[in-house]
Protein backbone atom coordinates (compact mmCIF):
# COMPACT_ATOMS: atom_id res chain seq x y z
CA UNK A 1 0.00 0.00 0.00
CA UNK A 2 1.43 3.36 -1.07
CA UNK A 3 0.82 6.33 1.22
CA UNK A 4 1.65 9.94 0.43
CA UNK A 5 2.96 11.09 3.81
CA UNK A 6 2.72 14.83 3.25
CA UNK A 7 0.10 16.94 1.47
CA UNK A 8 -1.56 20.29 2.17
CA UNK A 9 -5.29 20.67 1.61
CA UNK A 10 -7.38 23.83 1.81
CA UNK A 11 -10.70 25.17 0.52
CA UNK A 12 -8.93 26.78 -2.44
CA UNK A 13 -9.32 26.25 -6.17
CA UNK A 14 -5.83 24.73 -6.46
CA UNK A 15 -5.58 22.74 -3.21
CA UNK A 16 -8.99 21.33 -2.30
CA UNK A 17 -9.45 17.77 -1.11
CA UNK A 18 -11.33 16.54 -4.19
CA UNK A 19 -8.45 17.59 -6.44
CA UNK A 20 -6.01 15.84 -4.13
CA UNK A 21 -8.01 12.63 -4.22
CA UNK A 22 -8.13 12.80 -8.02
CA UNK A 23 -4.36 13.13 -8.17
CA UNK A 24 -3.85 10.25 -5.73
CA UNK A 25 -6.03 8.05 -7.94
CA UNK A 26 -4.13 9.11 -11.06
CA UNK A 27 -0.84 8.24 -9.36
CA UNK A 28 -2.06 4.86 -8.05
CA UNK A 29 -1.59 5.93 -4.42
CA UNK A 30 -3.96 4.44 -1.87
CA UNK A 31 -3.65 6.84 1.07
CA UNK A 32 -2.55 10.31 2.10
CA UNK A 33 -1.47 12.18 5.23
CA UNK A 34 -2.85 15.71 5.05
CA UNK A 35 -2.18 18.97 6.88
CA UNK A 36 -3.83 22.39 6.67
CA UNK A 37 -2.83 24.39 3.60
CA UNK A 38 -3.64 27.92 2.59
CA UNK A 39 -1.51 29.83 5.09
CA UNK A 40 0.65 30.76 2.10
CA UNK A 41 -0.13 30.74 -1.60
CA UNK A 42 2.24 28.03 -2.81
CA UNK A 43 2.13 29.45 -6.33
CA UNK A 44 4.26 32.30 -4.89
CA UNK A 45 6.55 30.15 -2.75
CA UNK A 46 9.76 31.93 -3.76
CA UNK A 47 8.34 35.21 -2.48
CA UNK A 48 7.88 33.71 0.99
CA UNK A 49 11.25 31.97 1.06
CA UNK A 50 13.02 35.19 0.09
CA UNK A 51 11.01 37.32 2.52
CA UNK A 52 9.38 39.44 -0.21
CA UNK A 53 5.96 38.26 1.00
CA UNK A 54 4.47 37.39 4.37
CA UNK A 55 1.84 34.72 5.04
CA UNK A 56 -1.64 36.04 4.34
CA UNK A 57 -3.38 33.78 6.83
CA UNK A 58 -1.57 32.40 9.86
CA UNK A 59 -4.59 30.57 11.32
CA UNK A 60 -4.43 26.92 10.19
CA UNK A 61 -7.71 25.40 9.02
CA UNK A 62 -7.58 22.20 11.06
CA UNK A 63 -11.35 21.88 10.79
CA UNK A 64 -11.12 21.48 7.01
CA UNK A 65 -8.60 18.67 7.47
CA UNK A 66 -10.76 16.98 10.12
CA UNK A 67 -13.84 17.11 7.89
CA UNK A 68 -11.90 15.72 4.92
CA UNK A 69 -10.42 12.87 6.96
CA UNK A 70 -13.79 11.94 8.46
CA UNK A 71 -15.41 11.95 5.02
CA UNK A 72 -12.69 9.87 3.40
CA UNK A 73 -11.72 7.24 5.94
CA UNK A 74 -9.46 5.30 5.81
CA UNK A 75 -7.84 6.98 2.80
CA UNK A 76 -6.91 10.24 4.55
CA UNK A 77 -5.13 10.77 7.88
CA UNK A 78 -4.52 14.20 9.38
CA UNK A 79 -1.87 16.15 11.26
CA UNK A 80 -2.93 19.20 13.24
CA UNK A 81 -1.02 22.41 12.60
CA UNK A 82 -0.44 24.43 15.76
CA UNK A 83 1.00 27.92 16.14
CA UNK A 84 3.45 27.65 19.07
CA UNK A 85 2.77 31.30 19.93
CA UNK A 86 -0.89 30.58 20.65
CA UNK A 87 -2.06 30.55 24.23
CA UNK A 88 -2.85 27.00 25.37
CA UNK A 89 -1.05 25.52 22.34
CA UNK A 90 -0.50 22.20 24.10
CA UNK A 91 -4.14 22.00 25.14
CA UNK A 92 -5.14 22.59 21.51
CA UNK A 93 -2.83 19.80 20.37
CA UNK A 94 -4.17 17.41 22.99
CA UNK A 95 -7.69 18.11 21.78
CA UNK A 96 -6.76 17.32 18.19
CA UNK A 97 -4.74 14.20 18.99
CA UNK A 98 -7.59 12.91 21.14
CA UNK A 99 -10.08 13.48 18.32
CA UNK A 100 -8.29 11.50 15.59
CA UNK A 101 -5.33 13.54 14.36
CA UNK A 102 -2.11 11.50 14.34
CA UNK A 103 0.66 14.06 14.40
CA UNK A 104 1.75 17.67 14.72
CA UNK A 105 2.70 19.91 11.81
CA UNK A 106 4.94 22.88 12.63
CA UNK A 107 5.47 25.67 10.09
CA UNK A 108 8.28 28.11 10.95
CA UNK A 109 7.71 29.95 7.67
CA UNK A 110 4.13 30.73 8.68
CA UNK A 111 4.46 31.24 12.43
CA UNK A 112 8.01 32.61 12.81
CA UNK A 113 9.15 30.63 15.86
CA UNK A 114 12.33 28.96 17.10
CA UNK A 115 12.62 25.21 17.60
CA UNK A 116 14.40 26.10 20.86
CA UNK A 117 11.33 27.79 22.36
CA UNK A 118 9.64 26.50 25.48
CA UNK A 119 6.31 26.16 23.68
CA UNK A 120 7.79 23.98 20.93
CA UNK A 121 9.43 21.79 23.57
CA UNK A 122 6.08 21.33 25.30
CA UNK A 123 4.41 20.42 22.00
CA UNK A 124 7.15 17.91 21.21
CA UNK A 125 6.80 16.31 24.63
CA UNK A 126 3.04 16.06 24.13
CA UNK A 127 3.53 14.19 20.86
CA UNK A 128 5.81 11.75 22.64
CA UNK A 129 3.17 11.15 25.30
CA UNK A 130 0.58 10.34 22.62
CA UNK A 131 2.99 8.32 20.48
CA UNK A 132 2.62 10.49 17.36
CA UNK A 133 5.32 12.33 15.37
CA UNK A 134 6.29 15.94 14.87
CA UNK A 135 6.60 17.02 11.22
CA UNK A 136 8.34 20.27 10.29
CA UNK A 137 10.19 21.90 7.46
CA UNK A 138 13.14 24.18 8.17
CA UNK A 139 14.11 27.64 6.95
CA UNK A 140 17.30 29.64 6.54
CA UNK A 141 17.11 31.12 10.01
CA UNK A 142 19.22 30.10 13.02
CA UNK A 143 16.19 29.45 15.22
CA UNK A 144 14.43 27.25 12.67
CA UNK A 145 17.36 25.70 10.81
CA UNK A 146 18.09 22.00 10.49
CA UNK A 147 20.61 22.02 13.35
CA UNK A 148 18.02 23.44 15.74
CA UNK A 149 15.40 20.87 14.68
CA UNK A 150 17.93 18.09 15.19
CA UNK A 151 18.71 19.46 18.66
CA UNK A 152 14.99 19.24 19.47
CA UNK A 153 14.97 15.58 18.40
CA UNK A 154 17.93 14.89 20.68
CA UNK A 155 16.11 16.58 23.55
CA UNK A 156 13.05 14.34 23.15
CA UNK A 157 14.19 10.82 22.21
CA UNK A 158 10.70 9.41 22.93
CA UNK A 159 9.18 11.58 20.21
CA UNK A 160 9.62 10.82 16.51
CA UNK A 161 10.56 13.73 14.24
CA UNK A 162 10.09 13.97 10.48
CA UNK A 163 12.16 16.50 8.52
CA UNK A 164 10.11 17.78 5.61
CA UNK A 165 11.51 17.96 2.07
CA UNK A 166 14.78 16.24 3.13
CA UNK A 167 15.80 19.45 4.93
CA UNK A 168 17.01 22.76 3.57
CA UNK A 169 18.10 22.98 -0.05
CA UNK A 170 18.78 20.12 -2.44
CA UNK A 171 21.21 18.16 -0.22
CA UNK A 172 20.98 18.87 3.51
CA UNK A 173 23.85 16.92 5.07
CA UNK A 174 22.88 17.88 8.64
CA UNK A 175 19.49 16.25 8.18
CA UNK A 176 21.01 13.15 6.61
CA UNK A 177 23.54 12.83 9.44
CA UNK A 178 20.75 13.06 12.02
CA UNK A 179 18.65 10.42 10.25
CA UNK A 180 21.69 8.16 10.17
CA UNK A 181 22.51 8.65 13.85
CA UNK A 182 19.18 9.14 15.66
CA UNK A 183 16.54 6.43 15.99
CA UNK A 184 13.77 9.05 16.19
CA UNK A 185 14.66 11.16 13.14
CA UNK A 186 13.24 10.60 9.65
CA UNK A 187 13.47 12.28 6.24
CA UNK A 188 10.42 12.99 4.06
CA UNK A 189 11.08 13.10 0.32
CA UNK A 190 8.73 15.72 -1.18
CA UNK A 191 10.58 18.24 -3.38
CA UNK A 192 13.83 16.53 -2.45
CA UNK A 193 16.44 15.92 -5.13
CA UNK A 194 16.71 12.48 -6.67
CA UNK A 195 20.40 12.13 -5.80
CA UNK A 196 19.90 13.16 -2.17
CA UNK A 197 17.01 10.72 -1.70
CA UNK A 198 19.19 7.97 -3.15
CA UNK A 199 22.03 8.95 -0.81
CA UNK A 200 19.67 8.97 2.18
CA UNK A 201 18.50 5.42 1.54
CA UNK A 202 22.10 4.25 1.11
CA UNK A 203 23.42 5.96 4.27
CA UNK A 204 20.50 6.14 6.71
CA UNK A 205 18.63 3.11 5.40
CA UNK A 206 15.21 2.70 3.82
CA UNK A 207 13.59 2.60 7.26
CA UNK A 208 14.45 6.31 7.77
CA UNK A 209 13.05 7.67 4.47
CA UNK A 210 9.35 8.50 3.94
CA UNK A 211 7.64 9.27 0.63
CA UNK A 212 5.61 12.49 0.45
CA UNK A 213 4.27 14.71 -2.34
CA UNK A 214 3.84 18.28 -1.03
CA UNK A 215 0.53 18.58 -2.89
CA UNK A 216 -0.56 21.03 -4.29
CA UNK A 217 2.91 22.45 -4.99
CA UNK A 218 3.85 19.17 -6.64
CA UNK A 219 1.81 16.33 -8.12
CA UNK A 220 1.89 13.03 -6.18
CA UNK A 221 2.71 11.13 -9.38
CA UNK A 222 5.75 13.33 -10.04
CA UNK A 223 7.12 12.77 -6.53
CA UNK A 224 6.35 9.05 -6.65
CA UNK A 225 8.29 8.68 -9.88
CA UNK A 226 11.47 9.93 -8.19
CA UNK A 227 11.23 7.13 -5.65
CA UNK A 228 10.38 4.47 -8.21
CA UNK A 229 13.46 5.45 -10.24
CA UNK A 230 15.72 4.69 -7.27
CA UNK A 231 15.53 0.99 -8.18
CA UNK A 232 15.18 -0.09 -4.56
CA UNK A 233 14.68 -3.67 -3.49
CA UNK A 234 11.10 -4.73 -2.86
CA UNK A 235 11.39 -4.50 0.91
CA UNK A 236 13.14 -1.13 0.78
CA UNK A 237 10.53 0.32 -1.55
CA UNK A 238 7.71 -0.96 0.64
CA UNK A 239 9.20 0.83 3.65
CA UNK A 240 9.72 4.15 1.87
CA UNK A 241 6.36 4.16 0.07
CA UNK A 242 4.18 3.31 3.03
CA UNK A 243 5.57 0.97 5.64
CA UNK A 244 7.50 3.59 7.59
CA UNK A 245 4.66 6.10 7.88
CA UNK A 246 2.18 3.35 8.78
CA UNK A 247 4.42 2.33 11.66
CA UNK A 248 4.92 5.90 12.89
CA UNK A 249 1.20 6.68 12.81
CA UNK A 250 -0.04 3.28 13.97
CA UNK A 251 -2.08 2.74 10.82
CA UNK A 252 -1.70 -1.05 10.66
Amino acid sequence: MIIDAHAHISPSDYGHVDLYLEQLKEAGIQGGVVVPGGTVDVRRMSDYISGRARPENTVPNNDYVATACNAHQPVLTGYAMIDPHEKNAVRQLEKYLSSGFRGLKLSPMTHQFSFASKSVAELAACCGDYGFPVYAHVVYNPGAATARYVALARQFPRTNFILGHMGFGPADQEGLAAATELDNFFLETSNGSYLHIKQAVAKAGASKVIFGSEFPLSHPKVELTKVLLLDLSGSEQDKVLGGNIRNLLGLD
